[in-house]
């Protein structure tokens, strides 16, 4: 007998459960739908023959056999009414849904970050940029999850009921320093229940840092190119005037000409190197570097200048291999910068260590690469410390000029930091050399 009953039961098409499930589904839904359109008198006929069991003496279980004869009637009444409740509730739902596919589509197309949020500000769907640009960002949870702003939040419970899209702009200073434009449009006329409603986003930091950053070119450099350029008008003047046939004259005044121009030269480059780093500051890098690889290249590349220098530089490595996630080239010249401001402040005869060391990760806390760069110069007093990495501030102006610097290196040192969310520290004391140390996340695996 068990033997048959397994045979049989093999022998049912494989989609018998699924489908008889559903038509009990179905017809409970469709039970449900007659008793909520006959609601009304189903309460009616309760309190009626509530009132006559109180008042009249009636039976109280010839009453309740009367009223669950009245609930079956109605459960058992003819289709149309029920049906034309389902056909509209299930043609709703499918046009909603068809919509909502329509947008997601729609938006996954679109290189602006979209989200598209139900009445009450929840996440239905959103795009690549949208999920980059947020990484918190999940469907199914509130918009002031990732958007906190009032005015952002205000217009999102307006919408509905004003019908028309609002634009609100509005910063952001961590992770990095953003400034966003959003605009806020409902998808449904004015006082439609189920209207949905559109956010579109877009990035305005690399317009205002481009422009900002003319501006700042235009002030530091009309500033810092002054004095040369006076200069060597100066010198062409006086060669041109006065000391036209004077070789002594000349062959002074050329050098200090050349290194005029060579100086506004250097100045010229930093500035352009900064405008670059700052313009992609808020992008992160996404390569993955190996700092070895970056320590090895400096160490090449910096001996030399040591040696003219008349100082010595070791470099350090990793015991194993360092690998972040960065720009190689812009990780090179955070090294480059600190090292050649460590042989231009350095004691001739001195040394500089660059000395890597790994931090292991606590928690859930990312392990940590720092790379420092000590010296055993003249050092630094401590009321400059907090003021280095500005734009041309200098310790000792005449000498960083008579040395070649530029006041920019250690602020191109901070904002490549920034872009690589690290840290740069600074550690000095008068006479005791100085040591800077970059710090980088160690990149997780995946």
């Amino acid at each position: 007998m068990s033997d048959r009953a397994e045979q049989s039961a093999r022998a049912l098409p494989p989609g018998l459960f699924w489908r008889t499930g559903q038509a009990i589904r179905r017809g409970l839904r469709e039970l449900a739908a007659r008793l909520w359109a006959a609601l009304w008198q189903i309460v009616i006929v309760a309190v009626i023959m509530a009132a006559l069991v109180a008042i009249a003496d009636l039976p109280l279980g010839l009453a309740l056999i009367a009223f669950v004869s009245f609930v079956a009637s109605v459960a058992l009444l003819p289709r149309q009414d029920v049906d034309n409740i389902l056909e509209a509730d299930l043609g709703r739902s499918t046009a909603s849904a068809r919509s909502t596919s329509a947008m997601h589509v729609m938006a996954e197309a679109l290189p602006d970050p979209v989200i598209l949020l139900n009445r009450a500000g929840q996440v239905l769907s959103c795009n690549g940029p949208a999920r980059g640009l947020f990484a918190t960002l999940r469907e199914g949870s509130h918009i002031s999850s990732v958007i906190r702003t009032p005015e952002f939040l205000d217009a999102v419970s307006a919408a509905p009921k004003s019908g028309r899209a609002v634009t609100v702009t509005y910063a952001e200073r961590v992770p990095v320093g953003r400034r966003m434009a959003v605009t806020v449009a409902p998808l449904g006329r004015g006082g439609e229940r189920d209207g949905n409603i559109l956010v579109l986003l877009r990035d305005l930091t690399e317009v205002e840092r481009i422009n900002q950053m003319r501006a700042d070119f235009i002030a530091n450099a009309s500033h810092e190119l002054r004095t040369p350029l006076a200069s060597l008008r100066g010198f062409i003047e006086t060669l041109q005037g006065t000391a036209k046939e004077d070789t002594g004259a000349r062959e002074r005044f050329l050098p200090i000409m050349a290194e005029q121009a060579s100086r506004m030269t250097r100045l010229i480059d930093a500035l352009l190197s900064l405008s670059r780093v700052e313009m992609n500051a808020h992008v992160p890098p996404s390569d993955l570097v190996d700092l070895n690889d970056v320590l090895g290249h400096a160490r090449d590349t910096l001996e030399p200048l040591a040696s003219d220098s008349g100082m010595t530089l070791e470099v350090g490595r990793f015991s194993r291999p360092a690998v972040v996630r960065g720009d190689r080239d812009e990780l090179l010249q955070v090294l480059q910068n600190l090292v050649q401001n460590s042989l231009k402040y350095g004691n001739r005869g001195g040394r500089v260590r660059i000395e890597p060391k790994h931090i292991p990760s606590l928690g859930r806390q990312a392990g940590r690469y720092a790379i420092a760069v000590v010296d055993d110069g003249p050092g630094i007093a401590p009321e400059h410390l907090p003021r280095l990495t500005e734009r041309f501030y200098r310790v000792d102006v005449a000498s960083s000029r008579e040395k070649g610097g530029t006041g920019l290196g250690l602020a191109i040192v901070k904002h490549i930091l920034n872009r690589h969310r690290g840290e740069l520290a600074i550690a000095s004391k008068p006479g005791k050399g100085s040591t800077f140390t970059v710090m980088l996340n160690e990149a997780r695996a995946g």
